[in-house]
């Protein structure tokens, strides 16, 4: 019976790693890698920061656009003047009344030129890269998190194999008190029996904390807290058969980084234009108009300025119609004595007061365009061309260089997915070969022909070969998610 659940506990690793493919609904909530890439588009902060740029690029094409709508600006003031006269080389000036004034003013200006428009070009290549730029921000995310996830997965293959080695090491504490019980082992086997099963319980422990580990920093990448009792889908695709030259072909045409730096490149060769677009004229054009209201404080001191006035006019009309009187020539003296202030002018006063603050008084308006054409302003202009020049060709260096860097890490991964795809084949067989010898230790140690430690010693060596081979299987989804990165899309 002590054989048999001994090597019940060897084949449980194979049912062990096949249960590790279909989690139960049991163990908690069941997360796909499908899930963990469709929850980290939504939440990871980093790539929430690379999406907001887009509003960014969105309102300096909309600024760029604006540059051939006029500018238009208005004005609403209001004052107030002491009536106390102002005194310029012994004058007096200005009113003894206190004055309460509001103006308004609306101006509007449009300015026209070439460079406007290779700006507008420039800045709406920008717009597009900064979609290439959140495009390869989303890759890059995908990549981590499917990296994690990986790691989160192999740990937890790990843990279902250190689990399924304390079963083995139980099976073989038990062998080793039932030999010492017949009288066929010693207290030593059972002893370092007894040592080997408490270190495999610090293994499965340690190896069941790192999978919740993996599984915090997973939810980290994602960008959600962390769901205790989750765990993984194992049932990963296989990766495709694609060959190198298509793969680098994919990679130029829809690597999003590259594409990235393409699209400012052409935004550079418009700069160029643009610095050189200030050997042309442009066109100015500017309207203006304005209005004015005032009102004084005091309305009874106008009236009465108003009656002086009249009256001083009708005492100067009189005295000089007399004298023209008395030289017995034409005179108006009947009209100057009519000279009277009337209720009417004293209601126009007041009238005229009432139309503060927004009964205005139109200025008159103004037009004018200006044609001007630069000819000479020190070599400024030549400068900016060298400098937007050695920015085109900085851009295009940037280019050429990330090409070269893209063909070489996608034809690097594939290089690392071959390998990584014939390792598995290779460990899969040293694994068969360390299974079947743990199986002849354990019958070997059972009748007495090796001893605890070379039965131990087989079991570290499937240990060995096992762990590897799950470190081997991972390897290639790790090889090919690396792949997937170099060509800047998902390929399956």
């Amino acid at each position: 019976m002590l054989a048999f659940a001994f090597a019940a506990a060897v084949g449980g690793v194979s049912a062990s790693r096949a249960e590790a493919q279909t989690p139960s609904a049991a163990q908690g909530t069941v997360l796909t890698l499908t899930d963990a890439l469709t929850l980290a588009r939504r939440n990871n902060p980093t790539l929430a920061n690379s999406v907001n740029t887009r509003r960014t690029a969105a309102a300096n094409v909309r600024a760029a656009n604006g540059a051939f709508l006029p500018s238009v600006n208005t004005s609403f003031g209001g004052g107030y003047r002491e009536g106390r006269p102002t005194f310029f080389q012994g004058q007096a000036f200005g009113s003894t009344n206190d004055q309460l004034s509001t103006d308004a003013s609306a101006s509007a200006s449009l300015n026209l030129s070439l460079g406007a428009l290779n700006d507008r070009r420039a800045i709406k290549a920008e717009q597009n890269a900064t979609e290439s730029d959140i495009s390869a921000a989303e890759v890059t995310v995908r990549n981590n998190v499917v990296n994690q996830y990986l790691t989160a997965l192999q740990a937890q293959a790990s843990a279902n194999l250190q689990d399924t080695l304390l079963t083995t090491t139980e099976a073989q504490l038990q062998l080793a008190r039932a030999r010492l019980q017949v009288g066929s082992g010693t207290q030593l086997d059972v002893q370092r029996a007894e040592v080997a099963h408490g270190q495999q319980r610090v293994a499965a422990l340690r190896a069941r904390n790192t999978v919740q580990v993996e599984l915090v920093r997973l939810y980290q990448q994602i960008g959600i807290p962390f769901v205790p009792g989750t765990t993984l889908d194992s049932n990963l695709p296989a990766p495709p058969d694609v060959t190198l030259e298509s793969l680098l072909d994919m990679a130029r045409r829809a690597n999003p980084s590259l594409e990235a730096l393409k699209i400012r490149e052409e935004g550079a060769r418009r700069q160029v234009n643009s610095a050189r677009s200030a050997y042309y004229p442009s066109l100015s054009m500017q309207a203006a108009l304005s209005a004015f209201t005032n009102r004084f404080t005091n309305t009874n001191l106008l009236i009465a300025q108003a009656q002086s006035s009249v009256a001083s006019s009708r005492a100067t009309c009189i005295r000089s119609e007399e004298v023209r009187a008395r030289l017995q020539l034409a005179n108006t003296l009947a009209q100057c004595e009519g000279l009277a202030f009337t209720p009417a002018q004293e209601q126009a006063i007041r009238d005229n007061q009432g139309k503060y603050p927004l009964d205005f008084t139109r200025n008159p308006y103004s037009l004018s365009a200006t044609l001007s054409l630069p000819l000479f302003n020190g070599f400024r202009r030549e400068q900016q061309i060298e400098q937007a020049q050695v920015q085109r060709r900085n851009a295009e260096n940037n280019t050429r260089a990330l090409s070269l860097r893209v063909t070489a890490d996608v034809t690097a991964a594939q290089l690392q997915l071959v390998t990584a795809q014939q390792a598995v084949a290779l460990q899969e067989e040293n694994v068969r070969t360390a299974r079947t010898a743990l199986s002849l230790a354990q019958e070997r140690y059972r009748v007495g022909a090796i001893s605890i430690v070379d039965l131990v010693l087989a079991r570290g060596d499937f240990e060995r070969a096992e762990t590897d081979r799950i470190t081997a299987v991972y390897d290639v989804q790790r090889a090919f998610a690396a792949l997937e990165n170099a060509v800047g899309r998902p390929l399956r």
